[in-house]
């Protein structure tokens, strides 16, 4: 991934809590920690709704 696409999906919020997500590329995901929940990254596109998103435990 380049240091623009990285660049890019820090600047991305979680639709649920207006805060800040946090990258994790292995799993591919944006990491809502204050919502406890996990935003799929497919295909190269974040998917930012709260339906899809994976609750964390």
């Amino acid at each position: 991934m380049t240091t623009t696409n990285r660049k890019m999906l820090e600047a991305l919020i979680c639709p649920q809590t207006r805060q800040r997500l946090k990258y994790d590329a292995a799993a591919q995901e944006l990491i809502s920690t204050a919502a406890h929940l996990a935003y799929p990254i497919r295909d190269g596109i974040p998917v930012l709704l709260v339906d899809e998103a994976r609750q964390l435990d």
